[in-house]
């Protein structure tokens, strides 16, 4: 706050407050929605009690929180905004000739400075407690109505060689990732510059470890060559346990820091890493559609109290909201399918909140 007016200061410290409780709402229906969720699926074994139930809510909330968060200075900026005309605040900034940009303009940009801390914290965060969430709900689940195996398939490699696993089931415990019946294809890039076979690997057991895969009980068989059994084999690896376990998992799932590995290595293994740049640039992008919300929710609560029909106009911000939510998951799904670029995609959600904030904001604020 150092360089703002007492004005601005007082505005923002209304908006911080306005998002705190926004914040505080927002997240208890999550907690509870989840709470009762897990309670239907998890909570049908005997032996797991509420307290467990509830550790595991408290793991999984983060993630769910993170997308809701642009709700949360919407509300909360229409909030506040709403409050201060209600008491007339506004009303007397405006008539001492205070242009509503001078309060409005500080609040987006801690807006968007609490987007990008967002991204660089809350989100890494909310990563590992969603991977813990995973491993422990599947611990509490384990047995429950049977051994389900879970088949895996992973590729890795580079300009010269690729490797693919398949693995009849896999285990990730203590951050250590075992693959259990395993198939080990390899290939070589031929004189025409296509792969060639070279050589497979049959396997009880793949365990990674730093920069190889170490194998027991092997069978290996070779183009034209007799099969040859061994005790244990290594092949190597450009995975870490971290990034093994990512392959497992969606691209929302991956920490903001750890996205361009895993575009790196997923565009070595010969994959498509249009998701992991999809998702990369939507984090980017958050300060932006963070700042948008607060212009967006401060536009739809300026209209003075003596003119009627600020319930209406707050109803209508709080509808607009989710009208960009939803254009946001269909930006993201025409993105991913390749129909508009991936920057297009993730940036025109906040653009669009953006512009619409700011032209209404204009048509209120000058006419």
């Amino acid at each position: 706050m150092i360089g703002l007016g007492r004005l601005e200061r007082y505005v923002l410290r209304q908006m911080l407050i306005g998002l705190g409780v926004a914040l505080a709402i927002i997240s208890a229906l999550v907690l509870l929605v989840q709470f009762v969720e897990l309670s239907g699926q998890v909570g049908t074994r005997a032996d797991v009690g509420a307290n467990a139930i509830f550790q595991l809510t408290l793991l999984r909330a983060p993630s769910l929180i993170q997308v809701l968060l642009p709700f949360c200075f919407l509300f909360g900026g229409m909030g506040a905004y709403v409050t201060l005309n209600r008491k007339s605040e506004l009303v007397a900034m405006r008539a001492a000739g205070v242009s509503a940009w001078r309060f409005i303009l500080p609040s987006a940009a801690v807006a968007a400075l609490l987007g990008a801390i967002t991204v660089a914290a809350v989100n890494p965060l909310a990563a590992a407690l969603g991977a813990r969430y995973e491993s422990e709900r599947a611990r509490l689940m384990e047995d429950y109505l049977g051994d389900l195996p879970q088949d895996v398939w992973l590729r890795q490699g580079d300009s010269d060689n690729q490797i693919v696993i398949h693995a009849r089931d896999r285990e990730v415990r203590g951050g250590t990732v075992r693959l259990y019946g395993v198939s080990v294809f390899m290939y070589r890039k031929g004189a025409a510059g296509a792969q060639v076979f070279h050589r497979r690997l049959e396997a009880a057991e793949a365990q990674l470890m730093p920069g190889f895969w170490r194998l027991t009980d092997v069978r290996e068989a070779t183009a034209g060559a007799n099969a040859i059994r061994h005790p244990t084999d290594t092949i190597p690896s450009n995975l870490d346990d971290e990034g093994a376990m990512e392959r497992f998992a969606s691209p929302e799932a991956i920490a903001f820091w750890r996205l361009p590995q895993a575009i790196r290595l997923t565009e070595q293994a010969g994959f498509s890493a249009d998701g992991y740049r999809l998702r990369f640039q939507e984090l980017l992008s958050t300060p932006l559609i963070f700042a948008a919300m607060v212009i967006l929710g401060a536009a739809f609560s300026l209209r003075l109290t003596r003119l009627g029909g600020l319930a209406g106009l707050a109803g209508a911000g709080v509808g607009v909201g989710f009208v960009i939510f939803f254009f946001n998951q269909f930006a993201g799904a025409l993105g991913k399918a390749d129909i508009i670029p991936l920057l297009l995609a993730a940036w025109a959600p906040g653009l669009v909140a953006l512009l619409a904030g700011t032209s209404l904001l204009c048509y209120t604020e000058d006419g």
